[in-house]
């Protein structure tokens, strides 16, 4: 078994993928760090950091731009603000972005882990999704999808999505990890 404590997990700790990112990262000795803010419910509570209102506003846009960037309207409700604010700082610190969902018509992912997605796209970071309903992974290159099954070879990466994580998408985070850090650690 390789040391991979000093590889990162950035991720948000919400119900389904992200939670199944966590429970992975455990399994193979990655540090995890899970962004929420206060009075944020989440599923996982391993190397939880709670953001203050200074640093959510770091991550602050203008729900017009994540709008218009992600092609639909979003609510003005504080939560799904700090909710997107939250998933800045998910991918200011990790490096490459992986993420479950459902890749729509308009090359945005559905919900809010689209936004992710786009802050991806927009710093220029590695970005992989495993849509589920295709049931194969995708990479954004040359302002595209393409079909490639990602291996994660950096420090930091995030692990976010959809809190609808079916069979397949679980599956898909399961082998992600084998390719990336070999067999799991026993426990």
């Amino acid at each position: 078994m390789t040391d991979y404590s000093n590889v990162t997990l950035y991720s948000g700790g919400h119900k389904g993928t992200e939670a199944e990112f966590g429970k992975l990262a455990d399994r193979w000795g990655i540090q995890e760090v899970n962004f929420s803010f206060e009075g944020h419910k989440i599923e996982r509570t391993t190397g939880v950091r709670v953001l203050s209102p200074e640093e959510l506003d770091k991550g602050n846009v203008s729900m017009e731009i994540v709008s218009a960037r992600m092609g639909r309207n979003y609510s003005k409700a504080e939560k799904i603000r700090k909710v997107i604010q939250s998933i800045f700082h998910m991918v200011n610190n990790g490096h490459h972005v992986i993420a479950v969902g459902w890749i729509q018509p308009d090359d945005t992912v559905k919900g809010g882990t689209g936004w992710g997605v786009e802050l991806a796209k927009l710093f220029n970071r590695p970005v992989n999704v495993y849509d589920q309903e295709r049931k194969a992974w995708f990479s954004w290159k040359n302002n595209k999808w393409i079909a490639e099954t990602p291996v994660i070879t950096d420090k930091t990466f995030v692990g976010t999505g959809t809190r609808n994580l079916g069979d397949e998408g679980r599956k898909a985070i399961r082998e992600l990890f084998e390719r990336s850090f070999g067999p799991a650690k026993e426990n």
